[in-house]
């Protein structure tokens, strides 16, 4: 049996401009970069924003992090170093998950986007896939079912309610909350002319520390719920931290993330001395006005003694 309960993800993908150009300029004579970037212009113009849907993308990074059922990190990988092939990332991304007997998937906004891209992308290339696609069982059963939990958390939807509240900020102001690094340089918007660049091995980096950060706000997630205590997961934050120190050398990316952590952690203890001096304030405040109640009490009761004296 696998020891691997949870794989945690994320998906980073750039635009397919061969479709792009088939799909929506068929007309025009463009190259697939040219077909990209003027997808984009148009998305910025009518949209203003020019981050290209999970339909019209093809994933160049993709990195998993694998947890134990009761929660401790393994590893985080990611899939086919060092070419990063749109076909092999898919192929080995789902032959993973039936490799470790189908744990359940966690992600921040996965059904939104990495599920999407990673669905269409066993379609294009005919991936059979009938234990995810189980169309045909019982809805509640179903893995793609948005309320199944055994197949797939995620903590968009979990903090979102199921879409009743925007989650404004997303996976970095979460991770703030609890003092984690959050986006540390390189975000999601960057990922295209990193791309272009050749700059694959650093949209890797990044997609490795997006993995970090859903990591540990899946563990305050298990805290909220009742499955684990908050010694409990200050303890694995503790082991991964250490396994990230010990593999900081041969993964720069954790050095960077480990730099931001001690940013954050600098910050937590700010806040803290800044929390405790008012309350500090607060309570003198509150001893000063409770003396000075008792001391016109007692004056009033002086008072009220010496003119019953004078009344005999």
């Amino acid at each position: 049996m696998s020891d691997v309960r949870y794989l945690i993800f994320d998906v980073e993908a750039v635009g397919d401009g061969d479709l792009i150009h088939r799909v929506r300029y068929p007309d025009e004579e463009l190259t697939p970069r040219e077909a990209i970037e003027k997808y984009q212009a148009d998305l910025l113009e009518q949209t203003g924003r020019d981050v290209i849907p999970p339909t019209q993308v093809e994933p160049i990074s993709v990195a998993v992090g694998k947890v134990t059922k009761d929660f401790r990190l393994l590893d985080v990988a990611v899939l086919d170093p060092p070419h990063f092939r749109p076909e092999h990332i898919i192929r080995r991304f789902w032959q993973g998950w039936l490799h470790y007997e189908r744990p359940t998937l966690v992600t921040f906004n996965g059904r939104g986007y990495d599920l999407p891209v990673l669905e269409l992308g066993a379609f294009r290339y005919g991936i059979s896939l009938p234990a995810w696609f189980n169309v045909e069982s019982r809805s509640f059963e179903q893995s793609r079912n948005r309320y199944n939990i055994d197949r797939h958390i995620d903590l968009q939807d979990f903090f979102s309610n199921y879409s009743a509240v925007r989650v404004n900020g997303g996976l970095n102001l979460i991770s703030n909350l609890i003092y984690k690094p959050g986006k540390s340089g390189v975000d999601g918007s960057q990922v295209q002319g990193l791309y272009y660049d050749g700059e694959v091995e650093k949209i890797n980096d990044y997609c490795r520390c997006d993995v970090l950060d859903t990591y540990f706000v899946f563990l305050r997630t298990r805290v909220l719920i009742g499955r684990l205590s908050l010694e409990d997961e200050q303890t694995l934050v503790d082991d991964a931290r250490t396994m990230l120190e010990a593999q900081a050398d041969e993964h720069p990316a954790y050095q960077h993330y480990l730099e931001y952590w001690d940013r954050r952690i600098e910050q937590q203890q700010s806040a803290a001395e800044v929390e405790q001096g008012a309350k500090d304030v607060a309570d003198s405040e509150s001893a000063e006005t409770s003396e000075s109640a008792e001391n016109a009490e007692a004056s009033e009761s002086a008072d009220t003694s010496e003119s019953t004296g004078s009344d005999s």
